[in-house]
């Protein structure tokens, strides 16, 4: 897609950058401004650049930590799909649903304990610790068509001239 070109409801619309932030909060909080200034919002576009991967690291992960993340997981899968189930008894359905999650979840947790030590012991001590991941961009640019680009940066313009509430210390 060329640069400035976004996809809209009848083709490829140009679009051109209003202004860039460092933080999507920030990119948000000027199209908000817009959208009370009576712009019309539907023509923007937040567009994050420099994007790059994140990963957090939350922990270690031993043998203990593993069992208890395959059980967690287990239970859930198990409980959701017991009780689905139990919903097709023709006797009473609900108490079958709830029996059958219980059964569900007992069994969910045992196989997915017993998957996660597995799977642990597998990595060979490749990956002994647990993280979150995410992306993140370096900066977010507002994007609006061309044809009201101009209103568009004349009104993030006066923002910038309001004075900023002091973040809660």
């Amino acid at each position: 897609m060329e640069p400035g070109m976004e996809p809209g409801l009848g083709g490829r619309v140009p679009r051109r950058v209003v202004d860039s932030y460092g933080s999507y909060a920030e990119a948000q909080r000027a199209v908000d401004y817009l959208s009370d200034e009576g712009f019309p919002v539907e023509r923007i576009s937040i567009v994050g650049e420099d994007l790059r991967f994140v990963e957090q690291v939350t922990g270690r992960m031993g043998y203990g930590q593993a069992a208890l993340q395959g059980a967690g997981s287990g239970a859930v899968i198990g409980a959701f799909f017991g009780f689905f189930l139990g919903l097709l008894s023709l006797i009473d359905p609900l108490v079958s649903a709830l029996v059958v999650a219980l059964y569900g979840l007992i069994f969910g947790a045992i196989l997915g304990a017993i998957l996660g030590l597995i799977s642990h012991a597998l990595s060979g001590g490749q990956r002994d610790f647990s993280s979150v991941g995410g992306m993140e961009a370096g900066r977010y640019n507002v994007m609006a068509d061309e044809e009201v680009a101009d209103e568009a940066s004349r009104l993030l313009a006066q923002l910038g001239q309001e004075p900023r509430a002091e973040p809660p210390r």
